[in-house]
């Protein structure tokens, strides 16, 4: 299959990029600043999602999946003063929410014209159980993002377009090792019944299985990736 994959240069995308490119697919893979083989791409643009799209078309021909996984989690106090707080959940919101959609729109349409496609947007458990109270605007974020994929999966689904996402808690990668070593990780591990954080392979072979093995009647499903701490 021919995948284009957000946020492909650390954590969650980079295993997903690395899985799915060892199963034989061809994979675009997309980063901030790009390098390498990675498009480049500053989703705080509006533009951007548009170059992505046009510059995987290019490579790849034809674009059989697109996984949005890019994404920010950047706290924001709630009694910041109103043009920080306005701000963070503008550029939270446009990166997570509204760069995805514009991607699904573009996805969708390619899809309507060549026989069908597949969608895997990256959420959060945040979307169903809510996060920090110096992250309201990543929750939101996150449980927008659910409601985009069951739309497209209902809307869609007789045209061969399905759309799936998958909900991971605290997830393992060098952005959180540290911490958990530190004071954070006790209190983060007695939530989780399963005794451990998520790692990023298990989320990546959750992608890969949505995006190339899932059956079309499960179009619409979020898949949760918890270790049972959250669990609905």
């Amino acid at each position: 299959m021919n995948i284009l994959l957000t946020g492909a240069s650390r954590g969650i995308g980079a295993a997903a990029y690395e899985l799915l490119r060892s199963a034989g697919h061809d994979v675009v893979g997309h980063s901030s600043q790009g390098g390498g083989e990675l498009i480049a791409g500053d989703l705080g643009d509006p533009e951007a999602p548009r170059r992505i799209w046009e510059q995987a078309i290019e490579r790849l021909g034809r674009i059989d999946v697109l996984v949005n996984n890019a994404g920010i989690y950047e706290a924001v106090a709630d009694d910041a003063s109103d043009a920080h707080w306005q701000a963070a959940w503008q550029r939270t919101l446009t990166v997570n929410l509204i760069s995805s959609a514009d991607l699904c729109r573009l996805a969708v349409g390619h899809f309507k014209a060549n026989g069908g496609g597949r969608i895997v947007n990256v959420a959060s458990r945040a979307a169903f159980r809510g996060d920090s109270p110096q992250h309201w605007h990543y929750a939101a974020s996150k449980s927008a993002m659910i409601a985009i994929t069951r739309t497209i999966a209902r809307g869609y689904a007789a045209e061969g377009i399905l759309a799936f996402a998958v909900a991971p808690g605290f997830t393992v990668s060098e952005m959180t090792e540290e911490y958990l070593m530190g004071r954070g990780g006790a209190a983060i591990l007695a939530d989780i019944p399963l005794g451990r954080v998520t790692s990023t392979d298990e989320v990546a072979e959750a992608i890969r299985w949505l995006a190339t093995e899932a059956p079309a009647a499960s179009t619409g499903s979020v898949v949760d990736l918890n270790g049972a701490s959250y669990v609905r």
